[in-house]
């Protein structure tokens, strides 16, 4: 073994178990994971949630909850959510659809009312920090799907102003929508054509690091990210291949199946946001839109660093986290009390258990002696 740094020791402290830690600690709690679905109606949407809704409940066996938030009357807001639970871990998935979008004849400034929903839980979250109570019902969009039109072209005007507003405030994933109405063919020319268009209008789309430990995750990742623009086929109802019930639309040709990957990505979408990149997209999120947008709100609003207001809610901070560390101190050293008190409680009884078995044993022995007794007595009578 190489020889450590002066003053330090071989011997194990348990740092090494912090990801354990760690692991356990977001295990209980939980996470919110919020995805936001924009694009001109009649592109299967509100198909796309449902059926993703659909292929993750028939994973994961748990009931899905619907609620309608109206937010403007032009674009309304409607929010549908569902609890998932893998192996201990919750997740409460709310998908955000936005009925109504780009259904004028001028669609000038439509996008407004969904630059605005996202800007709000922002502002939401930011209004809370310097509360005592910070508890809210957080819905920070921690991804945006934009669905494209499948014309085989490229983007339109409408599609580019809005995935521009957009990119500078969420993580932006642009998703073709009815993969199965144009040809494999058309679709990659489609795609290359897509690409061009986001880098000549620089247009910011998520692109996180691919590379990883594993190898296999790696190649993963890579076959997954390099397939956006994601093309996706949507369906609300199965259909029968080779006696088993799929997913999917049944044509006079064949069969078009949402989870064949050589058909759409959406299975490929699904697993970038469900299994892969969740926790990529909620950081990205919190340390880099919301940041941006606070950093943004408090500028224009002429705070700087040395602002009496923003130092006031440093030491209101600091001075919670002390107080809460002092409150987790307290609670582990009455957790290990209570520990200790049961142990010995479980002890006693354990003791007092063998006890009565012991007292017990000794009382059937006692009987079956009288019981022979009885017996030679009956026995002598007869005699």
């Amino acid at each position: 073994m190489a020889p450590g740094p002066v003053g330090a020791t071989n011997v194990s402290v348990g740092i090494a178990n912090l990801p354990n830690q760690r692991h356990k600690i977001v295990s209980r709690k939980g996470t919110n994971f919020t995805v936001m679905v924009v694009g001109e109606s009649g592109l299967g949407k509100t198909t796309f949630i449902n059926t993703l809704f659909t292929t993750l409940m028939r994973e994961y066996k748990r009931p899905e909850h619907r609620f309608n938030k109206q937010m403007d009357r032009t674009v309304a807001i409607d929010v549908v959510r569902a609890d998932i639970e893998e192996k201990g871990f919750n997740v409460r998935l709310t998908v955000i659809d936005t009925p109504g979008f780009g259904d004028y004849a001028n669609n000038q400034d439509c996008w407004v009312p969904v630059i605005k929903f996202i800007d709000d839980q922002h502002q939401l979250v930011m209004n809370h920090e310097t509360l005592p109570n910070r508890k809210i019902d957080d819905l920070r969009v921690h991804v945006c799907l934009y669905f494209i039109q499948p014309t085989g072209h490229t983007l339109k005007p409408l599609d580019i102003e809005v995935m521009k507003q957009l990119s500078s405030r969420v993580n932006l994933i642009p998703v073709i929508a009815k993969a199965d109405t144009i040809t494999p063919a058309e679709m990659l020319a489609f795609k290359e054509r897509i690409r061009d268009c986001i880098s000549t209008h620089d247009i910011q789309v998520y692109s996180p690091a691919v590379h990883s430990d594993d190898e296999e995750t790696t190649r993963r990742n890579t076959s997954t990210l390099a397939a956006m623009p994601f093309s996706i086929i949507s369906s609300e109802n199965d259909v029968v291949v080779n006696g088993q019930n799929v997913r999917g639309r049944q044509y006079i040709w064949g069969v078009a199946e949402v989870e064949n990957e050589n058909h759409c990505d959406f299975k490929k979408l699904r697993n970038l946001l469900i299994r892969t990149h969740m926790h990529d997209l909620i950081s990205t999120t919190h340390d880099s839109h919301y940041e941006a947008y606070r950093v943004s709100k408090l500028t224009a609003e002429g705070r700087t660093d040395n602002d009496p207001a923003i130092s006031a809610r440093r030491n209101f901070e600091a001075k919670m986290k002390e107080e809460e560390g002092a409150l987790r101190k307290r609670f582990a050293e009455q957790v290990k009390v209570e520990e200790n008190r049961f142990r010995q409680w479980e002890q006693k009884l354990i003791s007092e258990r063998d006890r009565l078995n012991e007292d017990l044993d000794k009382q059937h022995t006692l009987v079956k002696q009288l019981e022979e007794e009885l017996e030679e007595i009956i026995a002598a009578r007869k005699r």
